[in-house]
């Protein structure tokens, strides 16, 4: 893939068809992007795409092991590609999307050779770009931080434009202004739930309601 000069700038709020559409062909032609969630600003690509995979870890400077959460569309897509547990975990899933609560779930075998890995942290996101994307793509979509390897977060647009302009294909981003507070994240991929990193959202409840 020739070096990036500079990458295109795209309001989310001008015209969302149009930035839907893009993210699409981006997603399709093995590009990578950056985008607005429910959450913080993620850097989004094909999972399946294994240079668009490498190329976000190099851009990030992170050990290629490091896992990135997954977008779906709704419950049926996510069947596709994960095996879970039990009932009480899908009525959980059901009760808990769409909200800032990603959950690591058992890959079914098909994908644990695809994606390499034995389990993967999916996300309904709560947001109307990421979901209007999704229902397009109807494939999982990376979500992870946009960041270099151990630093925190970048969302503010203006910054991530100036951070990111010559490695990113292009940036994605809205006017409106988002809390910026990471996902929750609950492994599930056992039988006995357990809360990895309390984000944004409180789901203690609702693991006593569904999950105990």
């Amino acid at each position: 893939m020739p070096e990036i000069v500079n990458a295109e700038n795209i309001n989310i709020d001008n015209n969302i068809d149009e930035a839907v559409s893009l993210a699409k062909k981006l997603y399709f032609g093995g590009s990578i992007f950056i985008y607005p969630t429910d959450t913080i600003y993620g850097i989004g690509a094909n999972p399946l795409n294994e240079k668009a995979v490498k190329k976000i870890d190099k851009i990030k400077g992170r050990d290629e092991r490091k896992k990135n959460i997954l977008l779906i569309n709704n419950i049926d897509n996510l069947l596709e590609y994960v095996d879970v547990q039990s009932e009480k975990y899908l009525d959980f899933l059901l009760a808990v999307w769409p909200n800032p609560v990603s959950v690591v779930l058992t890959l079914n075998d098909k994908y644990k050779n695809l994606l390499h890995s034995s389990n993967c942290a999916f996300r309904i996101p709560n947001h109307r770009f990421c979901l209007r994307l999704l229902e397009e793509l109807k494939m999982p979509l990376i979500s992870t931080s946009v960041n270099k390897s151990n630093n925190p977060p970048i969302n503010e647009p203006s910054v991530i434009m100036e951070e990111f302009a010559n490695e990113i294909d292009t940036i994605f981003y809205s006017n409106n202004k988002n809390y910026y507070e990471a996902s929750t994240i609950i492994d599930l991929s056992d039988m006995k739930p357990k809360v990895l990193r309390q984000g944004k959202m409180k789901v203690d409840e609702m693991i006593e309601k569904y999950l105990n």
